[in-house]
This record gives structure tokens, sequence and C-alpha cells, in this order.
């Protein structure tokens, strides 16, 4: 026993000179590079090191610029463990951030090796972090059980061998279990024995005979120790009782049995039958069967009927944890006698594991003008499961501006593969399946939710690109007019639509009207006077709040509608104060003959400028009438000698306005003796006829029937030239004719005042066809020009002439006749 010792011992010493030299070479800042290649970097550390603690400097040790870590979005990620370290992007050291336990990580593995992977993106790189954990002796041997209780018969044979449970210790090589000592005894001796696996175990051998009379009782103290600097050892008391003899002991029909199971097999699934005999009879003959060394992992799992020796699954079997177990089956008769026998469990893999989906980047919010190919999120995808079982495919949404690519083993870029428009979708949901290889197959669904970031790519659009509006002159200053409205398909910032007048338009034009800029709401911002401007036109710009901004333009046509704010304007008889031009006519003049005609004007349009006549005040009543619509002035019986000689009339001149204005004119006529009688200008004819022939009547009549016939005809003729323009006129040169004082050239422009229109868009010409009782103008006057002139135009002569009347006077040069006509 000695020299097993002192050789476990030497070997102990050994290995613990070979392990100290290790760490004092590689360790002497607690960790040390292995090496790089190939894009992978290997550190070697003990467990237990303190958090903080720095294990390497990836930076240099993989020749990375440490500023292109923070600028690449370095970061150190866990494939399938815990995150027991984290990388310092500022210095580009590795530290331990958590609690580092070998024996919690990796159990009793030979190796213990956690993988990481160091990201940097843009563009994708990941190099592989290799931690390579090294055991330390900070665990002493224990024991399963305080107390080892052994029933001998006394007859035992000596050298017979007594397999006792071993100590375990977490720790490994020389850290872990090294040697046994056994108190001191007569009786007993240790010895160590060796299973398939070559793990050591400790025999308690007898080598003195046992004579229950003499002592029925022996208790003994066995001691596992490690070889840990220092040593650290774990104790165990041995009861032994001595009974009486038991020569068989019970005996297996195989030294090793093997079986397999599938993984997740079923609770109370039969893994094998151990069968065992025992020669002996009564209790000495009954085995009762029971598993030794079981490991922690594998209470639970498998249990066995300690009567049939049937071991069956009890808990959930995972072949990812350990593919294989070998177990150590005991069968014991009722003296106490045991013999052993191994079991091998091989665990069939089966595909019960889906993929795992890892999102290790995302970006929540993409710009909807973003180039085909930019990166959205960086999945990890991986299957525990081996074979086909672990192989596996990723896939995301049909019908998606999205796509996966891969440059490195197990990492999936979700990129863009397409145009984004935010304003036909404003998100979208990638479902991203993972599915293995395995029969039948697995897989794993995850849901990568992404905004599109509105950019300002959308002009706003007005609703109608042309607006009209109707607005009454001399409306106050901030009369709401109308309201313009542009719609924009963007977000936020880009979709405020801010209104102005466009510098392009008019600046006159532009500053009858004023615009909120918010609302798109319209304002006069003066008055508004249809007899100088009739119409104008504004171009209004809408403009969002992007970056540049984007703008469109609409077209607002206003209208002005004129009210009856002027008053009539007698152009003849001129009136002014003192004086009253007189109209002579003829004493003998019949009834119906033209005195006179009283010419007014009105400068608003439409039925505003309709005038009409009618007398008010007369020296003689009933001697003198007024038309209604012309103003013609004729008598209403022939003069008697009674009758004054000097007449007066007042007549009054009232607009068609819904307020209707006024003006009179006072008109003077003198009766005078000897002047010739026009026939021209009288209306009512001598009807009576001398003739009563029938013959002359049927006659008459038959012409008349003729000549309706060819006045249609001539009509019809007539109004086609009407239609294009041209018109009838009288050439009697021996007519009547005003004085030039009271026509003035100016006045050839009267034309185109409302008085003698409905409309200010109509042709401006006088009547053609009677030209009785008429005004024509000369020769002279350019009906071209008359349609150009505007009403502020006549307004302000008009105005300027009714102002001057008082001063009139008859004007040199080319005269401008106008001439009445019956």
């Amino acid at each position: 026993m000695m020299a097993i010792g002192d050789l476990c011992l030497k070997a102990c010493l050994t290995m613990d000179h070979r392990i100290n030299l290790k760490w004092s070479l590689h360790f002497l800042l607690f960790s040390l590079v292995f090496g790089v290649s190939f894009g992978e970097v290997r550190y070697v550390l003990p467990e237990e090191m303190k958090r903080s603690s720095v294990i390497g400097n990836v930076a240099r040790d993989l020749r990375l610029k440490v500023t292109e870590l923070d600028a690449r979005r370095a970061r150190v990620v866990a494939e399938g463990t815990s995150q027991l370290c984290e990388l310092d992007t500022a210095s580009g050291n590795l530290f331990i951030s958590q609690r580092i336990d070998r024996e919690e990580l990796c159990a009793q593995a030979t190796v213990c090796i956690l993988q990481y992977q160091l990201l940097l993106e843009d563009p994708l790189q990941a190099f592989s972090i290799v931690l390579d954990i090294a055991d330390i002796n900070d665990n002493s041997p224990l024991f399963a059980a305080q107390e080892i209780q052994l029933d001998l018969v006394e007859s035992t044979v000596l050298g017979r061998r007594f397999p006792l449970e071993s100590a375990h210790d977490p720790d490994l090589g020389t850290n872990s279990v090294c040697e046994y000592k056994l108190s001191p005894n007569d009786h007993f001796t240790l010895e160590m024995s060796t299973q398939i696996n070559g793990n050591a175990y400790p025999e308690l051998v007898l080598k003195k005979a046992l004579d229950r009379e003499a002592q029925a009782e022996h208790v003994l103290k066995i001691n596992g120790i490690d070889g840990g600097n220092p040593v650290r050892s774990g104790t165990a008391s041995i009861l032994i009782r001595v009974l009486d003899a038991n020569d068989n002991v019970p005996v297996f029909s195989q030294r090793i049995y093997k079986a397999s199971v599938r993984e997740n097999g079923a609770v109370g699934t039969v893994i094998a039958k151990l069968n065992a005999t025992d020669l002996d009879e009564g209790v000495y003959g009954d085995i009762t069967y029971s598993f030794s060394h079981l490991s922690d992992k594998m209470g639970g799992v498998i249990e066995i009927n300690p009567l049939s020796g049937e071991v069956w699954v009890a808990g959930l079997i995972d072949y990812e944890e350990a593919s294989s177990h070998e177990l150590d089956v005991q069968a014991k008769d009722g003296g106490g006698q045991a013999s052993h026998c191994k079991l091998i469990i091989d665990v069939i893999d089966v595909n019960d594991n889906r993929p795992v989906i890892e999102i290790k980047s995302a970006s929540a919010n993409v710009a909807e003008d973003s180039k085909p190919g930019t990166m959205v999120a960086l999945i990890h995808i991986y299957d525990p499961d081996t074979g086909s079982s672990g192989r596996v495919t990723c896939v995301i949404s049909d019908n998606v501006p999205f796509k996966l690519a891969s440059e490195v083993k197990n990492y999936y870029m979700l990129v863009t593969d397409g145009i984004l428009d935010r304003e036909l979708q404003p998100e979208y949901n990638i479902t991203v399946t993972a599915t293995d290889a395995g029969s039948p197959s697995l897989s794993s669904v995850k849901v990568i939710a992404i905004l599109i970031i509105d950019v300002n790519d959308n002009p706003p659009t007005f609703m109608q690109s042309e607006y009209n509006a109707n607005i009454l002159e001399n409306q106050l200053v901030g009369t709401f007019v109308m309201k313009v409205q542009a719609e924009d398909g963007d977000d936020g910032s880009h979709a405020k639509i801010l209104y102005q007048i466009s510098k392009d338009t008019n600046s006159e034009a532009s500053s009858f009207l004023t615009i909120n800029s918010d609302t798109g709401e319209l304002f006069t911002s003066r008055r508004f006077d249809y007899e100088q401007s009739a119409y104008f036109q504004i171009k209004v710009i809408a403009r969002d709040g992007g970056g540049p901004p984007l703008s469109t333009t609409c077209t607002v046509n206003v209208f002005i509608k004129d009210l009856n704010d002027n008053p009539p304007v007698v152009l003849y008889p001129v009136q002014t104060t003192g004086f009253i031009a007189e109209d002579m006519v003829p004493i003998k003049a019949p009834r119906g003959y033209l005195v006179t005609k009283v010419v007014a004007v009105d400068a608003d349009s439409g039925h505003n400028a309709w005038l009409s006549y009618r007398i008010i005040r007369a020296t003689q009543p009933n001697l003198f009438m007024v038309d209604l619509h012309t103003g013609e002035v004729r008598t209403v019986r022939t003069f008697m000698e009674e009758d004054e000689p000097k007449q007066t009339l007042v007549v009054l001149v009232t607009d068609n306005g819904p307020d209707s204005l006024s003006a009179t004119a006072t008109i003077s006529i003198m009766l005078g003796d000897g002047l010739p009688v026009l026939s021209e200008l009288f209306e009512f004819a001598d009807e009576s006829q001398d003739s009563d022939n029938l013959t002359l009547y049927l006659i008459i009549a038959l012409f008349a029937v003729s000549s309706l016939f060819i006045l249609l005809i001539s009509g019809v003729f007539y109004f086609q030239l009407c239609r294009r323009g041209y018109v009838y006129r009288s050439t009697a040169a021996s007519l009547p004719v005003f004085p030039t004082t009271y026509c003035t050239p100016s006045f050839t422009d009267f034309s185109r005042c409302g008085t003698l229109l409905k409309d200010d868009r109509y042709d401006p010409f006088l009547t053609t066809g009677s030209w009785r009782g008429d005004f024509r103008f000369g020769s002279n006057t350019d009906t071209d020009t008359l349609k150009k002139r505007s009403a502020a135009y006549q307004k302000n002569t008009l105005r300027r002439i009714s102002a001057d009347r008082g001063s009139l006077k008859v004007r040199a040069g080319a005269p401008h006749p106008c001439y009445v006509v019956k």
C-alpha cells in the first residue's frame, strides 16, 4: 500500500511541477495568447479569476486597430453558452464579466473550451475566440456516503477484494483524487483498481482472517487526497460487520452489459435487464441490485429495479449532454456479499432540438431611400443536434424587399433587396424561419419588426391645379376669399406645408391678397374696384418642411364682381353751373317729333349699368315725353300759341342696381318759328289714305308677303354677317350734327361703358337697324381700340369729363362729329 501511495504521490508531484511551470510561463498576468491563425485567437486562463480581470488584448492579438472597434460596433457574442466575458472597445481588452467555474461549465471533461465570436460590422467580419478554462484545486474530494457499511462473513477468504465508492473531486488532473489512505489496522489493506475508462477506485483487501467472536465490527477511516497545492482531502468511515459464513457471492451473467436508448425516451422505457445468481439459499441467496458510483447528472434519469434488475428510463435523457453512459451495477445478497458489472448505455440521437434564432444586431428603423444591400439585422442560427438534424436552412417572408446573405457560417445578414417606399408600406414584419434537415424536421420562427423612416421624397400636391375665386368689389380689407389646400404623402415635418404667394406673380396683383401660411386661406389686403380691374391672377406655392424642401404651385384666378357703386353720368346735354345748352324745336313740329336725346353712361357693368329715363319736372306737363330706355325726348302733341316759347325739363336718369343710383339732366328747349320740320325726326306719320281700292289692298298684301319672305332670307344672311363682325352703318351726311363741344374725341370710347351693353365681354357696337333716334360714332372710331380699352380707363375718363363739363369748349383741329339719326 505504501508503494502505491508513494508512486501516486510522485506522479502527482511531477504533474504539479509541470502545471506550475506552465502557469508561470503562460499566465504571468492571468492569461496569455496561445496564437492567432485563420481568424482565431485562443486564450488559456484558470477558473475562478476575479471579475474585470483582463484575459488578453483582442485588438493586438488579431492585429486590429483599437479605433475600429467602436467604429464597427465590435462585440463579443457567445455560442450556446452564457456571456462570461466582455470586450472593452476603448482599449481592446477582453475581460471577465462573470464568475467562471470550470466544474459548472464542463463537469469533468478533459478539455473545457468556451467558444465566442468577435463580430465587427460594416463590413461584417467574424473572428473566433477560444477560451481554454484550466482547472485549479478549488474542490476537496468528497465521498458519496460519509459512512460505508460492509457485511462480511467470517469465512471470507484472504485476499478477497471489496470495491469501495471512490471519492468524487470535480477538479481534474493533479487536482483530482490522487491517492487514498486507510487508517492503520490489522485485517485490511487498501489497493487501487482501474475501470475500463481508466478511472481508478479503491478496493478493500482482506489480509487477515476475520473472527466474529473475537471482533464483530471493524471501524476504519479512509482518506481521499488530491494532488493539488495545497493538498485537499475528504474522509469517510467504513463500518465492517462480521457475519456468519456466506459461502457464495452473486455472479452476473455478463461482465459488461451494453444497451441503447433513444434520447427523450418515455419514462418507464426498459433499457436492459441485468441478471445475477447466488447459489446460496434463503437470505444469503436473495439478491438486491443497485447502482454504484452514479453521477449526480444520472441520478433520477436512470433507475434500476432492486429486485428484478430491470433498468429503465426515469427522467430526460439528452444526447447533447452525453452520447453514452457507463454505469457500475452492484448485486448484493442477503449476507452482504456483492459483485459488480458494467452497464454501457449508448444514447441514440433524435431531432429533438429546434433551430435557435438569435438576433445579434438589428436596426429597427431603415430610411426609405436606403440603397439595396443595406444591412438591417445580423442573425445567428444554429441547432444543438448533430448530423443532418443539425443542418439548418433559413428563409424569410416572401414579397418583401429584403433578403438573407451569409458570409460567415451560421451567420446571416438581413439586407435590403429593393426600393423602399414608406408611403406604400410604412413597416414590415419580417418572419425568419429556420428549418433543420432532421426527420421529421423542426423549425423555429422569429419576427423582426422594421419601421421605414420617412424621407422627403414627395412634393405637396394641390387638390386643384387651378382655382377660381369670385369676390365683390369694395369688400373690407381682410375679407376671406377662398382656401387652397395641398396634401403631402410624407410624414412628420416632411408633411408640414407652408403656403406663400409666388414672387413670380405680378407685383401689383400679389399685393391684392395675403395668405395664411399655415392654412392656405386667402384674404383681401386692399379694396377692389371692378372698374379698375375686373380680373387678376396669382400663383400660390405650397412648400413642405423637408430638407431640402419640395414645393408645387397652383394658379388662383380672381374675378371681381361689379357692385352698383357708380351713379349715372349725363353726357348730353352738358350740365354746368350757370349754363344750360338750349335745344331748338320747330314750332310746327308734329306729335312724336324728336326734340333731343339725353345721353348718359354708367361706369358699372351688366344690370347695374342699365339706365332708365323719366321726366320729373316740366314747365308744361304733357307737352314732352322721354323714352324710358333710350332717353329720346319727343313731343306729345303739336304746339299751340299759348305754349311757353321756352320750356325746361328735368329728366331723372336711374340705373338698374339693387340700390339704384341716379342723376338728373336739365333740358332747355326753345320753340323756334320758321325752323324746317324734318320728316325723319317724327315718329307718327299721317296714315290717312284716300284710296279705298280693294285691288290695291290685294296688291299690297301680295307685295307684303313677298317682302316678308325676302326679308326673312335677308335676315338670315344679315345675322351671319353680324356673327362675323360686320355691321350696317348709315351714311346720312345731312343728318343733324351735335356740336363738337358735346362730343369730345375722348367720348369715342363710350361704347365700352356698360350703359349700352349687357355684359362687358360683348363686342362694343351700337344698334344697326333702327337708326332713328340712336347715336352713331364718327367713322374714325376704331372699334378694336374700344375693345382693348379697360373699364378703369373709361371710368377715369368719365370722371374727368364730368368734372370738366363746366369748362368744355370747342376744340380746334379735326372735328369728331356725333350724329343723331331717326
